[in-house]
């Protein structure tokens, strides 16, 4: 089933006054570092510290009661963790979460703090989707992937929603949208959520050297994976001290979204 900026448009009704609308923030020194306008969308500043809560929330809002009777099961390191935990919360279900056992200790005490239960596994050894999706076919709990799934997609898409009303009201025109991938959850949702606005805007994905499977598959025109452990080490999608210069972008405005 395709997602839509229809789709984006009925999860920023959904999440209207659950998530934060986060600013865009401008800095001048780094504008004159970039050779254009530069908005930062700073998603450190949602709820549970992640842009995941939106995704993760215009799923479980969807629950039937029936199926917020049996709960969800979901597998992360930490981000979709914490925004599934929440989420339930709110919605009055039980999470139960599948996590690394060298799962960062904040976000494991993040999650608990929330409520959900965590079932740990080796992610050396162990695959977490199977554990999870037996979890869910004993259980009956509703399965909450992190991004292959359209109310998670439409979810994070109110991201770039966001950031095309807020730079239209600043009398901005995006021309082109920096955005962190992962398994693309964020990256497709901001896309169809921005040209809502700016249609003609262009969405760059950004990920780390060595673990680019994003752009090899779509050059190779199927799913490739990671090289286990990745090379060289995995460095920051966008540090913004290392923004080229002259930079290639329009020299007008571009957004980053980032978590």
């Amino acid at each position: 089933m395709a997602v839509t900026g229809a789709d984006v448009e009925a999860a920023a009704d959904l999440l209207a006054g659950k998530a934060v609308v986060t600013p865009l923030l401008t800095n001048a020194a780094l504008d004159a570092v970039v050779g254009a306008r530069v908005l930062l969308k700073p998603e450190v500043l949602q709820r549970t510290g992640s842009f995941k809560f939106r995704g993760a929330y215009n799923r479980l809002g969807r629950l039937t009661a029936e199926e917020r009777a049996r709960g969800v099961v979901a597998w992360s390191s930490g981000n979709h963790a914490q925004g599934v935990a929440e989420a339930a919360r709110l919605v009055g279900t039980k999470a139960t979460i599948v996590m690394p056992a060298d799962a960062p200790a904040i976000k494991v005490a993040g999650t608990r703090a929330l409520g959900a239960e965590i079932v740990f596994y080796d992610r050396y050894t162990e695959d977490r989707e199977v554990i999870g999706r037996e979890l869910s076919a004993r259980t009956g709990a509703v399965l909450v992937p992190s991004y292959d799934d359209v109310h998670i997609i439409a979810g994070q898409g109110t991201v770039g929603l966001e950031i095309g009303r807020q730079a239209a009201a600043l009398g901005l025109t995006v021309d082109a949208c920096l955005v962190n991938c992962s398994g693309g959850g964020l990256a497709t949702g901001t896309a169809l959520g921005l040209k809502q606005t700016f249609p003609g805007a262009r969405v760059h994905t950004a990920e780390p050297e060595g673990f680019d499977d994003m752009a090899r598959s779509l050059a190779a025109g199927e799913r490739l994976a990671n090289a286990p452990g990745g090379s060289p080490p995995a460095t920051p999608c966008c540090p913004p001290a290392r923004a080229p210069s002259p930079s290639p972008w329009p020299r007008s405005c571009w957004a980053p979204a980032w978590w």
